[in-house]
């Protein structure tokens, strides 16, 4: 009854739905893949279906991660978990990569995925539904989405997001916003915390550091580029002239 309510729903909207043989055995039921003004997208995601009564907590629900956590978290389409239950409004959904990737960063086992009352998934709050996710996956075709569900951030469709990697493996990320004076530093050994810098911030001597950041010279010259290639964002603009696209909302 529960992949039979999801499948209707966006069946019902036009999207792609197709149930994946073993679902229950392997950690996902349902294959989506939106459509846009009838032509299908580039934009796919698999979901893990389960009925409302067994998952109930106190705030909502919450999914039992079991042995998917690694094909959830770092497999090749990200997994959300949808929960079915009517007699508390009918569906409700989670990002189960997002708060995987969370805990990770947090250095905590994430044992269950917490499925809010808040975030419902009907006829009315689908297109909003449908413009988080397809966001969320063009960010991760460009390789960023990771850290910002490692940092808990949203990047909105036209920020500038530039990822480092330094000679230990250790990942950095360089995220300006359009209009903002200041950038956001999120880094692996600062556990994701974003930390505001700004071009005179930065210094090499004695030692490379940025605010209160400790750098290596690679790093530094990095942001050096960083800083320089965006200056034009920093630049004030009117926010009611810009054309650019909305942040959608999304979930912590």
């Amino acid at each position: 009854m529960a992949v039979n309510e999801v499948r209707s729903l966006l069946e019902r909207h036009g999207h792609i739905v197709q149930e994946i043989d073993g679902g229950n055995d392997h950690g996902e039921d349902l294959h989506i893949t939106f459509v846009d003004n009838g032509r299908r997208t580039e934009d796919s995601l698999t979901v893990q279906v389960k009925g409302g009564v067994s998952t109930r907590a106190r705030r909502g629900h919450r999914v039992l991660v079991g042995d998917h956590g690694d094909n959830w978290r770092d497999g090749s389409l990200p997994v959300l978990c949808v929960v079915h239950d009517p007699e508390r409004g009918g569906l409700f959904w989670a990002n189960a990569t997002r708060q995987l990737r969370r805990g990770r960063a947090l250095r905590k086992k994430v044992k269950s995925i917490v499925v809010s009352r808040e975030f419902v998934l009907d006829d009315t709050s689908l297109k909003a539904f449908v413009q988080v996710m397809r966001c969320y996956l063009a960010r991760e075709r460009e390789g960023v989405g990771r850290w910002a569900d490692m940092a808990n951030v949203e990047f909105a469709p036209d920020d500038i997001v530039k990822p480092f990697e330094n000679e230990a493996y250790e990942p950095m990320v360089f995220w300006q916003r359009r209009g903002e004076p200041y950038a956001v530093l999120l880094h692996h050994d600062l556990d994701w915390e974003p930390v505001r810098i700004q071009e005179g911030m930065l210094h090499f001597e004695p030692i490379p550091w940025v605010g209160n950041v400790i750098l290596d010279i690679a790093e530094a010259h990095w942001l050096m580029g960083c800083f320089k290639s965006t200056e034009w964002w920093r630049r004030p603009y009117d926010h009611h002239d810009s054309s650019g696209p909305l942040q959608p909302p999304s979930q912590p």
